[in-house]
């Protein structure tokens, strides 16, 4: 299985044109706002109040990716901001605690050996982070992710715990050396979980990280005393706060999260071969990989997969569900399928290793004119090689012209985007990075040998993050050719992998954003991100009398390339 970010954000239009101060004011005291600006507050409105819904029903991993939407929209608004950090918070705990390596992490580690842990990844922050660190904020926001968890059922549960409002029950207790023991249910009242919520909202300043370990290992103990929970569950979360909150793409990896970084670096995984969507109490299937069991199962995009292992989605979370399709090589799932009309089925599929294309089609889409067609998915080791690959395939092929497809790519390795830009951009700079240390600090150059001159159309939109947008900003600025779509995602940064080793029996490691990347101009990507040169907005056709109801969608962003393609080799 493999996921990417979808919008769930829904286009919402509002029109409102006076709102007065007070009731009784004097005329000349009322303020006229601009229409636009009350329809902006009546949609921000709507977009809490959906948001609000995914909060009640706890749906996070939907709720994540709304609130990182209206984040976008809505930009400097900081109650959107405050309910994205909370709902990674929520999403991420369950993640984690669905996660057999982390729970391996929580069942074996000794408190002294997660307070290294948490000493490293500090020490990771204040070597590598773009922005110099704040520690009283480190701390700080580990406290409010602990205050979550302990109104987050998946941790309660695997704690044995009630729920905050209500107390605290454990059946563990912790030896002097760390290790859990049973015992007998011991009660925390409501006054005690209270009086430690209320202790971890008056963490007081810190000044280095290693003052931090100090406060964390004195709530550790705290928590320990007065709710029973283990030291180590509590270091851990504030471990895992640590990074997570310091950014959105800095996080907190556990063993089987790094390694599947990795393979997708690498461009393989294990797993199912599809790539999924949490909507509306389902798992909608986006994409199937050639060749991988999903595919040989013949499942196919749009469909939704409704229960795993017996397990319906409407009686588990989407998030549970996907974390469900995970496993080792070689083990079986059961899924319930529903198809495009409705009609389900159950199917037992293997988990194998699959091998992810980068690129997802090359062809010639109009012979009379030789417009060719590259659909790009990601950008991994792989990529350079099979993208050159690909070239030299569609030039046999009668190439004149070249559409690349960078849509819904969600980025991957710097290093692959800098080689594919470098492949049609003769010289001068591709992308460049500035961190807050100077071996960040690159300018990544093109160079003449092996450019291809053939005409460029790169198509993009909102879901085109990261590397695709340093792809599709270094074609534009070099005016190499003409960028097709809708404004791309804005993730102008970069991050880096770094495995933690302070303890050996546990695998981990830190996702941290070290730089922030600059288009060949000079232009920031972050929050901007690339706009294109025409501006397309997606469409859809009716279906036709008798069809199936669900509308056949046309590409007009594609259409549009083909026809600037045809227009320019006319001109030719």
């Amino acid at each position: 299985m493999r996921t990417r970010i979808h919008s769930l954000l829904p286009a919402v239009l509002c029109t409102l044109a006076w709102l007065s101060l007070a009731p009784g004011l004097p005329a000349q005291e009322q303020v006229h706002i601009a229409q636009e600006a009350l329809v902006d507050l009546a949609e921000l409105d709507q977009v809490i109040a959906a948001g609000e819904r995914f909060e009640r029903e706890r749906r996070w991993g939907e709720a994540l990716m709304h609130y990182e939407q209206a984040v976008r929209e809505f930009p400097g608004r900081q109650e959107l901001g405050r309910r994205l950090l909370t709902a990674r918070m929520h999403y991420d705990i369950g993640r984690r605690y669905h996660d057999r390596s982390f729970v391996n992490s929580v069942n074996r580690l000794r408190e002294s050996e997660a307070l290294d842990l948490y000493t490293e990844i500090l020490l990771k922050i204040q070597s590598h982070y773009v922005d110099e660190p704040d520690w009283t904020q480190v701390v700080r926001r580990g406290g409010q992710a602990m205050a979550v968890a302990l109104n987050e059922p998946t941790f309660l549960k695997h704690h044995r715990l009630q729920s905050a409002s209500s107390g605290l029950a454990t059946p563990v207790s912790v030896s002097a050396t760390g290790t859990t023991q049973s015992r007998a249910p011991a009660l925390a009242s409501e006054p005690q979980v209270a009086r430690f919520l209320d202790e971890l909202q008056r963490i007081r300043p810190v000044s280095s990280r290693h003052d931090a370990r100090e406060v964390v290992k004195y709530f550790a103990r705290s928590g320990e005393r007065q709710l029973g929970i283990t030291a180590v569950s509590i270091v851990l979360e504030f471990a895992s706060a640590a990074t997570g909150t310091l950014d959105n793409y800095s996080a907190y990896l556990t063993g089987d999260q790094l390694n599947d970084v990795m393979s997708q670096i690498d461009g393989n995984f294990v797993g199912l071969g599809i790539e999924l969507k949490a909507e509306e109490n389902a798992l909608l299937i986006v994409n199937v990989i050639p060749s991988g069991p999903a595919h040989l199962a013949g499942l196919t995009a749009g469909e939704r997969i409704v229960a795993v292992d017996g397990h319906s989605t409407t009686e588990i979370s989407t998030d549970a569900a996907a974390d469900m399709l995970k496993g080792i090589e070689g083990s079986n799932v059961r899924l319930t399928v529903l198809s495009r009309q409705g009609q389900a089925r159950n199917l037992h599929l293997r988990r194998q290793r699959v091998d992810v294309p980068s690129i997802e089609d090359a062809s010639i889409l109009d012979q009379q004119y030789g417009i060719a067609y590259l659909r790009l998915a990601s950008f991994q080791k792989t990529t350079g090689k099979e993208f050159e690959l690909a070239l030299w395939d569609l030039h046999r092929k009668g190439m004149r012209s070249l559409i690349v497809d960078v849509r819904g790519n969600p980025g991957g390795l710097l290093t692959a985007s800098v080689e594919v830009a470098d492949k049609f951009v003769s010289g001068g700079s591709i992308v460049r990075t500035i961190g807050r240390s100077r071996d960040e600090n690159h300018d990544y150059r093109a160079h003449s040998v092996g450019t291809w001159r053939v005409p460029l159309i790169v198509l993009i939109d909102g879901d085109s993050a990261s590397a695709s947008e340093i792809f599709a900003g270094a074609i534009r600025d070099h005016r190499r050719g003409t960028l097709i779509g809708k404004r791309s995602y804005g993730k102008g940064s970069v991050q880096g992998i770094f495995p933690l080793s302070s303890i050996d029996a546990v695998q981990s490691g830190v996702r941290l954003t070290t730089a922030k990347f600059y288009s060949p101009s000079g232009r920031a990507i972050a929050d901007r991100g690339v706009q294109p040169d025409i501006v397309v907005q997606a469409t859809a056709k009716p279906a036709a009398e008798g069809s199936n109801p669900v509308a056949a969608p046309v590409d007009s962003i594609l259409d549009a390339g083909l026809q600037v393609a045809r227009r320019q080799l006319a001109q030719r």
